[in-house]
C-alpha cells in the first residue's frame, strides 16, 4: 500500500510529539493493526509511532503454521494515548496476542531515536476516517466500555454455568447422557450445557430492557410502550448516561468498532438493538434534540463503512437496516420535529436513497396490525 509522504518538517514534529506503541517478540506473520489499518509482521517490525493521541484500537491475529494468508481469532483492545507516550507489549505466546509490559515505557522513550527504523509510522491517511468513527468515544468511555481482562476477543472464551463432567451433573441440569442417541440439530444444541463468558471478558454494554414496558403496565400501555420505545430508551440513559445522555453514542460507536474492526459478532447484535431503540423512539425524539442530532452524524459515516463483502449482507437480514430507519424518518420528517433535527434527517435519507438505493417511502411493516403478547396475569381490556 503506497503511504503518502510527509513533509520532512512535519514528520519530524510527529515523531517527537506523537505517541508511539512498542511491541516486541512478535512472530513473523502475524497480522497486526492500529485503528483502521493493518499489516502482516516482518523481521523488522517493533511497533508504531508517530501516533496522534486520543483513543485507538490495537489488535492483532496470529499467523498459523505453514504461512499464507490464513490468521488466528483477532484479538484488540482500546487505547487512550498521550502526547508523546510510549506504551510497551510483549507477545504472550500462550495466549497468542500481546500483553502490556507495564512501567518499561520512560526507557524506551529514551531510545526511541535508535528505534525509529524499527517503527512503522502511523497511518495518517485513515486518520479522519477514524476520527469520525469514534468521535463521541473518549477516555473516560472507552474504560467503562472495555472488559475488565482489557482485551477484545472475536471469540469470547466461555466456561459451562454448571460443571457437566459427570452423568450425575448433566442429570442436574436435565442433559440426557452424552451417548444418548441424537435425532436432530436442535436436539443436539439444547443437549449442550449453558455457558458463559468468563468472568472479566464480557464487553460491559449498557444491559438493554428485556421488556419496553413498566412492571404492571395495562393492555394499553403495553401495546404503546411496544410501538414507541421512548420508555425503554429512558431506561438506558437513567441507567447510564443520566448527566449527559450523548453519552450514549460512544457505546453505539464503541459496538460498532467491535464488530467492524475486531469481528466481534455479539457486538454488532448489541448494535442492532441498541439502535432499534434509538430509532422507534418517538416521544424521546424531541425531549432529547441534541441526540438525535448527532446520531444521525455517528450514522452516517458508519454506513458510509459498511463493507460490501460481509456487512451488508448481516444488515440486510430480515431488512433489519431499512425498516428501523424508515421509521426513523417517519418520526423526524414531520413538521412537529425541530427544524434543525428535520432538515438534517431529511438530507440523510435522501443521501441513503441515492447511496443504497433504499425504498423509505413504502409503507412501514410498523403499519400493519401489531400482536402483542401480554404478561402472565394481564387480562385484555
Amino acid at each position: 500500500m503506497a503511504v503518502p509522504r510527509l513533509e520532512p518538517e512535519l514528520a519530524r514534529q510527529l515523531f517527537f510529539e506523537g505517541a508511539a506503541v512498542v511491541v516486541l517478540g512478535v512472530p513473523q506473520g502475524t497480522e497486526f493493526g492500529i485503528d483502521y489499518s493493518t499489516w502482516a509482521v516482518g523481521p523488522r517490525f517493533r511497533g508504531v509511532k508517530m501516533i496522534p493521541p486520543g483513543v485507538h484500537f490495537l489488535h492483532c491475529s496470529a499467523g498459523r503454521a505453514g504461512g499464507g494468508r490464513e490468521t488466528g481469532p483477532r484479538t484488540g483492545c482500546f487505547l487512550s494515548l498521550q502526547r508523546r507516550e510510549v506504551r510497551v507489549l510483549r507477545w504472550d505466546a500462550a495466549s497468542e496476542t500481546v500483553r502490556e509490559a507495564a512501567g518499561q515505557g520512560e526507557a524506551f522513550r529514551e531510545n526511541l531515536q535508535e528505534m525509529d527504523r524499527f517503527l512503522g509510522p502511523y497511518p495518517y491517511e485513515s486518520l479522519k476516517k477514524w476520527v469520525s468513527l469514534t468521535s463521541f468515544i473518549g477516555e473516560a468511555a472507552m474504560k467503562k466500555l472495555q472488559p475488565e481482562s482489557g482485551w477484545i476477543s472475536a471469540f469470547s472464551e466461555v466456561l459451562p454455568v454448571v460443571a457437566g463432567r459427570h452423568t450425575r451433573d448433566r442429570a442436574e441440569q436435565r442433559l440426557p447422557p452424552v451417548d444418548a442417541e441424537c435425532r436432530s440439530y436442535a436436539e443436539g444444541m439444547a443437549r449442550l450445557p449453558r455457558m458463559e463468558p468468563k468472568a472479566g471478558t464480557e464487553i460491559r454494554f449498557t444491559e438493554l430492557p428485556k421488556q419496553p414496558y413498566p412492571d404492571g403496565a395495562t393492555p394499553a400501555e403495553i401495546t404503546r410502550h411496544s410501538m414507541d420505545l421512548s420508555y425503554a430508551l429512558e431506561q438506558v440513559i437513567n441507567h447510564r448516561y443520566a448527566s449527559q445522555p450523548l453519552d450514549l453514542l460512544a457505546e453505539l460507536q464503541f459496538a460498532f468498532i467491535c464488530f467492524l474492526i475486531g469481528n466481534v459478532y455479539d457486538a454488532f447484535e448489541h448494535w442492532k438493538r441498541l439502535l432499534n431503540i434509538l430509532c422507534r423512539s418517538e416521544d424521546a425524539i424531541g425531549k432529547y434534540r441534541d441526540l438525535y442530532v448527532n446520531l444521525i452524524s455517528v450514522l452516517y459515516h458508519q454506513l458510509n463503512e459498511i463493507p460490501a463483502d460481509f456487512f451488508v449482507d448481516i444488515v440486510s437480514q430480515d431488512n433489519f437496516l431499512t425498516s428501523t430507519l424508515q421509521v426513523f424518518f417517519s418520526c423526524t420528517c414531520s413538521g412537529a420535529v425541530d427544524e434543525t433535527l428535520r432538515k438534517k434527517a431529511e438530507k440523510f435519507k435522501a443521501h441513503l436513497t441515492k447511496k443504497f438505493k433504499w425504498d423509505f417511502e413504502a409503507e412501514p411493516d410498523d403499519c400493519a396490525p401489531v400482536v402483542v403478547e401480554l404478561p402472565e396475569g394481564v387480562q385484555a381490556d
